[in-house]
């Protein structure tokens, strides 16, 4: 891909006391021929990532994203100039604030057209609400700032992919959000985010909520009542998608390539598989959140702060290499 060609993804720091800065300084070299990237943060916050990875990367702050240029030795950062001080693995108030002026600005740059895609590091639920966010995390403060009503978190690892009617609400509250306009508003936004990564004809599997997706009643009534109604919504749209299958089974099914996504009915429901696949024993963290719905592109690393290890230089930087991979070419799809 030439330099012409290649999208601009503009990453966010994330919290200031996890493990961002240093996930993004390892992933920008490794991303070169498929992006530019320049990161929205703190420049010292950055530049102290770089001395705890060994990087040899310049940091070099940028005042507005026109001032970028594409260098396989420098690291651009939009800097925010927001950190006073640096202490790694605290919930901070100031820290909260930090990383939430990273998101919005980043989400003016994206509906501006000033870059063509969004990878987030993570934030901290805790320190954002104490900065006073109304928001439990990226994905609905990203559609309340694009005013997009149906959206859904999906999340890749290799083969598989799952999305989700529900994602941080109480499990009691999850169930009652399974109704089949929720169910197939979900299924659909489903099928335009597969094609936004170039599957044109997708195949998309809806989960059960309850064990052997109801026993036809005699689990539960949800999966007959909600579930089934908005699968056959969707096929009549001219989805291809099949449902409510067993969820003990269908994420086996997925994964072996059966289908191209599974549409999960609550947070943990498709978080799970996702991580059996992704987290493995020798601390590598892979897989990619994409916020499919969204007039923008946003794709995040599937992982949070890591309080414990930040500022150590050891943190797996294998997702936000993939996060930056995957906003990449949906931009280029897109375009």
């Amino acid at each position: 891909m030439t330099e012409a060609e290649r999208p601009l993804v503009g990453v966010t720091m994330g919290d200031p006391g996890g493990i961002g800065s240093e996930i993004i300084v390892k992933a920008a070299p490794q991303v070169t021929d498929d992006a530019d990237v320049v990161v929205i943060g703190d420049a010292d916050a950055v530049r102290n990532a770089v001395a705890q990875c060994g990087s040899d990367l310049t940091v070099e702050a940028v005042d507005t994203v026109a001032d970028v240029r594409s260098a396989p030795s420098t690291l651009p950062v939009l800097d925010l100039d927001n950190v006073a001080s640096l202490a790694h693995g605290e919930i901070d108030e100031a820290y909260g604030r930090a990383s939430l002026e990273y998101v919005e600005r980043a989400i003016e740059l994206a509906i501006a057209g000033d870059i063509d895609a969004i990878a987030t590091a993570p934030i901290h639920k805790q320190a954002t609400a104490r900065a006073g966010s109304e928001f439990a995390g990226h994905t609905g403060m990203l559609a309340a700032y694009t005013e997009t009503d149906n959206y859904s978190m999906m999340l890749i690892e290799g083969g598989l992919r799952v999305t989700h009617v529900s994602t941080h609400v109480p499990l009691r509250e999850a169930c009652d959000l399974v109704t089949t306009e929720n169910v197939r508003d979900t299924i659909t936004v489903t099928a335009q985010g597969l094609r936004d990564l170039g599957i044109d004809d997708p195949t998309i599997a809806v989960a059960g909520l309850n064990p052997h997706a109801g026993e036809g009643g005699l689990l539960g009534a949800e999966d007959d009542d909600a579930i089934e109604p908005a699968v056959e919504q969707a096929r009549a749209a001219g989805i291809d998608a099949e449902g409510p299958i067993p969820p003990d089974t269908v994420y086996v099914k997925a994964a072996a390539g059966d289908y191209d996504c599974v549409v999960s009915m609550y947070h943990d429901q498709g978080h799970i598989p996702i991580k059996v696949l992704g987290f493995d024993s020798t601390d590598t963290v892979s897989g990619v959140n994409m916020t499919v719905g969204l007039p923008i592109i946003r794709t995040s690393v599937d992982h949070g702060t890591a309080f414990d290890i930040a500022g150590q230089g050891i943190a797996s930087e294998s997702s936000m290499v993939d996060a930056i991979r995957t906003a990449a070419r949906v931009a280029v799809e897109r375009a």
